[in-house]
């Protein structure tokens, strides 16, 4: 049957069907062929959708970040007024126990009000914490108790100065052995024609990964060379802020040099090669202790070891003998 044929063989209403489908079909063909392609409009709309999302994620960490801070300085303010009221935050103490916190690079404004709250309370958990554990023992003696307890407020009150110590010895060892590498860069930033507070605001960027405390006072130093009248009183606050002999001669070149007119990357450079040779000398003189150091160990450890490899068959024999 040809094609004509079967046509006229269907009925009128299936032939109005198929011809509004093919005419529908026509149509959407030539809607999208003439209409122009507005797929940017779709791409801008998907941004804006996305950045209304991610503005509303933020602002709702901000939110809560926002209630946290808020917090956290309602409580910090209770601290602080108890501690002045204590008058734990004047004297001669606090102002050492400043003086510490600023050469372990703590120098946030609330930093002294928690040590000494650390400091008044740790005493008190740790003696309350010992007796607790003596008094659920109760075989304790009671004057053992006492000294036990007291014993533990007093290593209480003394572990915040020891461990801000450690912390402040190990600060002073990494700004150390920085020190010879941030004077090199300095040195380049002097002979490129940088000034002070240039050279050190250059040195602390480039040394931000990579010496974080030594850059964190470079950066420092150029703030307040920066803002300060007299430029000497903020070398020598870097001086008081590390607490180092090493930067103290650093501190002493540099007023120099302002003060004379000296070439600033000539000094810079011979206090490099020293600082330098002084790391290296102190490296030697770590691997020249090395075998002393190794010989307790070896006493405590390796020689019974020893002893009871060969010794031990021959007493073993020995025994046996005198058994039979």
């Amino acid at each position: 049957m040809s094609y004509f044929s079967w046509v006229m063989s269907l009925d009128q209403s299936t032939l109005a069907i198929m011809a509004g489908i093919a005419v529908l079909l026509t149509l959407v063909a030539l809607g999208h062929a003439l209409l122009p392609d507005d797929s940017m409009r779709a791409r801008v709309k998907s941004h804006l959708k996305r950045r209304d999302s991610l503005r509303s994620a933020r602002m709702d960490r901000f939110e809560v970040r926002r209630r946290i801070a808020n917090l956290s300085v309602a409580k910090m303010g209770t601290l602080r007024n108890l501690m002045s009221q204590l008058k734990l935050l004047r004297g001669e103490e606090a102002r050492k126990s400043g003086e510490l916190l600023t050469h372990a690079g703590w120098r946030a404004r609330d930093a002294l009000t928690v040590f000494m709250a650390v400091r008044l309370g740790l005493p008190l958990i740790f003696g309350v914490g010992v007796l607790v554990v003596l008094l659920a023992r109760g075989d304790v003696p009671a004057m053992v108790r006492m000294l036990i307890t007291a014993g533990a407020a007093v290593a209480g009150a003394y572990m915040p100065i020891f461990v801000l110590r450690r912390l402040i010895a190990r600060r002073q060892n990494r700004i150390r052995r920085q020190l010879p590498d941030g004077l090199d860069l300095l040195v380049i930033c002097a002979e490129a024609g940088l000034s002070l507070d240039a050279s050190l605001n250059r040195v602390a960027r480039d040394l931000g990964g990579a010496a974080p405390e030594l850059g964190d006072e470079f950066g420092l130093t150029s703030v307040e060379l920066g803002f300060l009248p007299n430029r000497r009183q903020a070398l020598q606050n870097l001086v008081k802020r590390t607490d180092l002999p090493a930067i103290r001669g650093v501190v002493n070149t540099l007023v120099q040099t302002e003060r004379y007119g000296t070439p600033l990357a000539q000094a810079l450079r011979v206090l490099a090669s020293e600082f330098r040779e002084e790391r290296l000398l102190k490296a030697e003189e770590k691997a020249a202790r090395l075998p002393a150091i190794l010989t307790v160990p070896m006493i405590v450890f390796i020689l019974p070891t020893l002893f009871v490899v060969l010794i031990g068959p021959a007493i073993v024999r020995v025994i046996e003998s005198f058994q039979h």
